[in-house]
């Protein structure tokens, strides 16, 4: 099997970014990382695409295509990746098997999503609901947003948590932000804080007294608030892959895709054991783990899908940091700032960062090489050397896990 490197890189401004399309967002990442890599004038063997939805948010199929010939990679083959918001993911898994079976040399893997554009009501969440189960779930009227409440609510009475503890991760995950040119949110949540008491909208005292306001932070689905949940974002990232046998012409700084995997679970959330365990997370964690011949002991910075805050804190329990029922505790503790025990989300993850859906499993990769290059700034882990990702996609339904390391 042929080892893969990451040679380039490139990532959007997240957020909501009016004067651009889904094809100018792909376009814009994947030359960034064109550039970043020094292939501009070299022949691309393969394509790949993530993205969950631009029929339905932009009237956009053959997206893959479309892309080829707009950035003139033709003959290159193109195709398009869904795998709901593990789309991203999917295209780097994709990209991977194709250099490693000798099918390609050179592959363009980039991920994106328009949404900020749509206006009708709960649309969005409509249709991310469409990844729930169409008999069990769907007709219920469920979403995505409640049942990440279900599991909060799960999770704090099994564990004995507080969900103060859980803000933590949205109060670290907006500091991270803060630091990250590129994030949909560059405030810390004491920033919002203190322009809410500038604008005479209180006099909270503490920041856990403005996160359970209910004007300011209201529910969204109990318990979780607005600052729980990530927002609906535009953006594109992209890496140019390559057999790491080639890479010398290109690249001084390759980093590995030493490890990689994905496993699924039932599609029906109450057919599971526990719904505060995510067994898919802890078969591909493991399958990743294994091939990288690494432990989570060895990984130095993660960037996990924290769509919704308690993700974060089962997250890092079932990718191995923390002992289950001890992942929201450990970020209460200060574990997971960087600079801490396992800095996890120094992006700001997808609660600052933005999620545009297609694009998080692609610009989480893309983090973990800066943070491994030593390019990440401010946000920067000292001597980072390994890093490891989740994807998360349905609810917990269909996961991939991505390990990366320096060479």
């Amino acid at each position: 099997m042929n080892k893969v490197a990451i040679i380039g890189v490139g990532h959007t401004k997240f957020g909501k970014i009016e004067e651009k399309g889904l094809m100018d967002l792909l376009c814009e990442a994947s030359l960034a990382a064109i550039d970043d890599s020094n292939t501009n004038d070299k022949i691309f063997d393969t394509v790949y695409v993530g993205a969950m939805s631009p029929e339905s948010y932009n009237h956009i199929s053959g997206v893959a295509s479309a892309l080829v010939d707009k950035l003139s990679l033709i003959p290159a083959a193109a195709d398009d990746i869904k795998n709901g918001p593990a789309s991203g993911g999917s295209a780097i898994k994709a990209g991977f098997q194709a250099i490693a079976s000798g099918m390609s040399d050179l592959v363009l893997v980039v991920g994106g999503e328009k949404m900020t554009h749509i206006t009708t009501p709960g649309y969005i969440t409509s249709n991310v609901a469409t990844l729930t189960h169409p008999e069990a779930e769907r007709p219920h009227g469920v979403s995505l947003p409640s049942f990440a409440g279900l599991l909060t609510r799960a999770y704090l009475e099994k564990y004995n948590a507080k969900l103060d503890w859980i803000s933590d991760i949205a109060i670290k995950n907006h500091k991270n932000g803060a630091l990250n040119a590129n994030a949909h949110f560059q405030r810390s949540i004491s920033d919002f804080m203190k322009s809410a008491i500038q604008k005479g909208k209180g006099t909270w005292k503490t920041i856990y007294e403005f996160l359970e306001d209910d004007k300011t932070n209201p529910i969204i689905a109990d318990p979780l608030r607005l600052f729980h949940i990530c927002p609906i974002s535009d953006g594109a990232a992209a890496l140019v892959l390559c057999n790491a046998e080639k890479i010398n012409q290109y690249c001084d700084t390759p980093i590995m895709i030493s490890g990689i995997g994905q496993a699924t679970d039932t599609h029906i959330i109450f057919e599971r054991e526990d719904i505060t365990t995510l067994k898919a997370l802890r078969l591909c964690s493991e399958q990743a783990y294994k091939m990288a011949k690494k432990t989570p002991e060895d990984i130095d910075v993660a960037e996990l899908h924290d769509a919704f805050e308690i993700l974060e804190a089962v997250q890092s329990e079932d990718i191995g940091f923390f002992k289950k029922g001890e992942g929201a505790k450990a970020a209460h503790e200060g574990l997971t700032e960087i600079g801490g025990k396992i800095p996890i989300n120094p992006s700001g993850g997808l609660k600052a960062r933005g999620h545009p859906l297609g694009a998080t499993g692609v610009a989480q990769v893309v983090e973990l090489v800066w943070q491994l290059r030593g390019e990440a700034g401010k946000r920067q882990v000292d001597g980072a050397e390994t890093g490891i990702t989740c994807n998360f996609g349905g609810f917990g339904n269909n996961i991939i896990s991505i390990l990366t390391e320096r060479m």
